[in-house]
C-alpha cells in the first residue's frame, strides 16, 4: 500500500529547515546561505522513502515580524503547518545552549526566543508534532538530553530526534518516522519528481541565494530576484533573463561591486548550478534596478505565493 501526505517543517529562523529539507529530498530544492530568514514561501520538496512519498513544506522562519513582507512571511508557515498532516519543529540545538549560557549574541536571540512562541503557538494542538534537534554536532550528550528533556515536558511533541542536517547524521531515521506517519493513499507526484516549484520560480531562488552568499555583510533583507525571461532554445539550452531588485542606489552599486566583478560572479555561480539543476547549457543575464518600494506591491507577493492583506 502507498502512502503521500504532507510534512511542514517549522523553526526559528536559521535552525536549518533548507538545509533538512534538502538532505531528505536528495536534491537542492531550497536555498542555503548563512543569512537568516531567507526562505520566504514554503518549497515544496518531495522525498521517496519505500513506499511513502513525503512532500516537504520547507517554511519561512518563524521570527517576530516587523514590516508587512515578513508578516506574510510568518503567516505562510503557520498556514504550512495547519495544512500538513505531520509537522516536524526543527530547533538548532546550539542555539538554545548559548541561551542557557547566557553566551549568545544579542542578533542570536531573536530567534532562540521564538522557539518559545512557536512552542506557546503549537500548545493544543491536534498535529503529531515531532521535535528535532538540530546541529548537535561536538555537544555533549548530556546536555542533548537535558534540553531534550526541557522541551519535551511543554507536552507539545509526541517524540524527539537528534539529527545533523549537514552531514545527516539521525536524518534517515527521522526520514523513517515521517513515512509511518503518511496516510495511505497514491503519490501524489511522480516517483523521480523532487520538487513542485515552478522553474522560473526556482531560477530566482537560486540566484537570491548566491546574492546572498556574495554580499551578505552588506546587503540587507531589502532585495528580490524576478525571472522576467526563460525562455528554451531550439539546441536544447535556456536562455533565463533576471531583475535583481533592490531598494536604494547604495545597494545597486554593491551588487554591482568594482567593474561589475560581484554581478559577475553571481551570475557564473547562479548559471553553474541552474545548468547542472536544468541539465543543460544555460544562458544567464542579471540586471540590478533600484525599486523603492518592491516589498509593499502585490505583484511580488502573488509571485512568492505569499498573502498581500495581511
Amino acid at each position: 500500500m502507498t502512502r503521500a501526505g504532507f510534512v511542514a517543517i517549522i523553526g526559528a529562523p536559521n535552525a536549518g529547515k533548507s538545509t533538512l529539507t534538502n538532505r531528505l529530498v536528495g536534491a537542492k530544492v531550497s536555498i542555503v546561505t548563512q543569512k537568516v530568514q531567507t526562505t520566504r514561501f514554503p518549497v515544496r520538496g518531495v522525498a521517496m522513502a519505500g513506499e511513502a512519498q513525503i512532500i516537504l513544506l520547507d517554511t519561512p522562519g518563524i521570527f517576530t515580524p516587523r514590516r508587512k513582507l515578513d508578516r506574510a512571511m510568518v503567516r505562510s508557515a503557520w498556514a504550512g503547518a495547519d495544512d500538513a498532516d505531520a509537522v516536524v519543529h526543527l530547533v538548532d540545538v546550539q542555539a538554545e545552549l548559548a541561551v542557557q549560557d547566557g553566551s549568545a549574541k544579542p542578533a542570536d536571540k531573536r530567534g532562540v526566543i521564538d522557539v518559545q512562541t512557536i512552542i506557546e503557538n503549537l500548545q493544543g494542538s491536534k498535529k503529531k508534532v515531532i521535535l528535532a534537534l538540530n546541529k548537535i554536532d561536538g555537544v555533549k550528550r548530556e546536555r542533548l538530553l537535558a534540553v531534550s528533556q526541557a522541551l519535551f515536558e511543554t507536552g507539545v511533541y509526541t517524540e524527539v530526534f537528534m539529527i545533523s542536517a549537514a552531514d545527516g547524521n539521525g536524518v534517515d531515521d527521522l526520514k523513517a518516522r515521517m513515512a509511518e506517519l503518511m496516510p495511505e493513499g497514491p503519490w501524489l507526484y511522480p516517483e523521480d519528481q523532487t520538487a513542485d516549484i515552478p522553474a522560473r520560480l526556482l531560477a530566482a531562488e537560486i540566484t537570491r541565494e548566491k546574492l546572498y552568499l556574495r554580499v551578505h555583510e552588506e546587503l540587507p533583507y531589502a532585495a528580490s530576484v524576478d525571472t522576467v525571461a526563460f525562455e528554451e532554445k531550439r539546441d536544447g539550452s535556456v536562455r533565463i533573463e533576471q531583475t535583481i531588485f533592490v531598494e536604494r542606489e547604495g545597494q545597486r552599486a554593491i551588487v554591482i561591486g568594482n567593474n561589475g566583478q560581484t554581478l559577475k560572479w553571481i551570475g557564473q555561480k547562479s548559471r553553474e548550478e541552474l545548468a547542472e539543476l536544468f541539465e543543460r547549457k544555460v544562458h544567464l543575464f542579471l540586471h540590478v534596478r533600484v525599486r523603492e518600494n518592491w516589498a509593499e506591491e502585490r505583484e511580488a507577493y502573488s509571485a512568492m505565493g505569499l498573502d498581500f492583506d495581511v
